[in-house]
């Protein structure tokens, strides 16, 4: 069995630094692999800029 962990990060932009990799990191530290990025909010030109990064491990 499975358990999941659901996290909020952004791309980045001119007045935001990116976290995704740092973020895919510290969860990998802790056991959590990664399953998919969803995009969860866009910009005026339809541009994806925040994201859900979606993690499972197993239930110990």
């Amino acid at each position: 069995m499975y358990e999941y962990k659901f996290v909020q990060t952004h791309l980045g932009g001119i007045f935001r630094e990116a976290k995704h990799r740092e973020t895919i990191e510290q969860y990998a530290a802790q056991g959590w692999r990664l399953v998919q990025v969803l995009p969860i909010s866009y910009n005026q030109h339809g541009k994806p800029t925040d994201y859900e990064i979606i993690f499972e491990r197993v239930i110990q």
